[in-house]
């Protein structure tokens, strides 16, 4: 199972054009909100399901603030990730996390990629396809493998100019 997992578009979907172009075909898309107005032209984009919540630049989109899902034999929280203090560490989204019995927090908000797969629950940060704020500011998205034996693979990708 290939999951392509991204944030933070806020309307400027070029990056993510390129993106699908290149990672196509995927089983999944995971939007981790701030789509900027974006949801149905994304999710025309793709012939598979689309996973999204709101950001804290969606209003009124009626998308849910966070949600869980079931990828392969993994419980994934999904939150954009504003509430919980990410900028500084991912203590309070773990525990939140936790708190859902899940074993993957996927969020966004930092438009700073992060895989961590430390300790019971792995945090997950694509970054940003339009506005990263890493250090080389190369817009980035995540590609999440499930393998043949279930278990998950998660690989930091940039995108070319």
């Amino acid at each position: 199972m290939k999951v392509l997992i991204v944030s933070d578009t806020h309307g400027k979907n070029n990056y993510l054009i390129q993106t699908l172009e290149k990672v196509s075909p995927i089983d999944l898309l995971i939007h981790l909100g701030d789509l900027g107005g974006s949801e149905n032209f994304i999710k025309s984009m793709v012939n598979c399901p689309v996973e999204m919540i709101s950001g804290n630049n969606d209003y009124f989109n009626g998308l849910a603030k966070d949600k869980i899902i079931k990828i392969g034999n993994y419980s994934v929280y999904l939150t954009h990730g504003h509430r919980y203090g990410v900028y500084y560490n991912t203590d309070m989204i773990k525990e939140a996390a936790r708190a859902r019995q899940a074993d993957i927090v996927m969020f966004g908000h930092t438009h700073i990629p992060m895989i961590d797969l430390m300790d019971d629950i792995w945090a997950i940060n694509p970054g940003s396809l339009s506005l990263p704020r890493q250090r080389n500011r190369i817009p980035t998205y995540i590609i999440m493998d499930i393998d043949k034996n279930g278990k998950a693979h998660f690989t930091l990708n940039y995108c070319s100019n």
